[in-house]
């Protein structure tokens, strides 16, 4: 059982690096590019849609996460477990405390300051998200090697 939580951490972490980097590196800069007009509807749209891509991996993330404090595959350490954790709390808290009530913001119209805020603040989930996908690949290496 253990190994799947790995495996299932693994992939929900993998996935949530990828697409923090495309969000941070297309997405978000490209928000400035939609007509103001349109970017109220725009922004209503995109905050349901991203909630869809984001919302089961974040909640199999945290799920494998916890339960891998109890359960941890042979061959990883319990710090591996917490430093997951620790990371879950900085990319998830920010996103709930931050980057939630930012796009509330932009829900009334384009804000050049907030959207500089909001681009400028997820490098601090970009570098997160990938410290923990980078994380889970050493801890599927752990336990490989244990494995023989």
């Amino acid at each position: 059982m253990a190994v799947w939580l790995l495996y299932a951490q693994l992939f929900a972490s993998i996935y949530m690096t990828g697409l923090i980097w495309m969000v941070q590196l297309v997405h978000y800069p490209m928000m400035a590019e939609v007509p103001a007009e349109r970017f109220v509807e725009w922004e209503r749209v995109n905050v349901v849609r991203t909630g869809w891509a984001v919302g089961p991996m974040m909640l199999l993330e945290i799920g494998t996460a916890c339960a891998m404090l109890a359960m941890r595959p042979p061959g990883v350490p319990i710090w591996v477990a917490w430093l997951g954790i620790a990371l879950l709390l900085l990319v998830d808290g920010s996103t709930a405390v931050f980057f939630g009530p930012q796009h509330g913001r932009l829900a009334s119209g384009f804000d050049a300051t907030l959207h500089r805020q909001l681009v400028d603040w997820n490098w601090l989930r970009t570098f997160g998200w990938t410290a923990r996908g980078l994380l889970m690949v050493y801890a599927t290496h752990l336990w490989a090697i244990q494995r023989g």
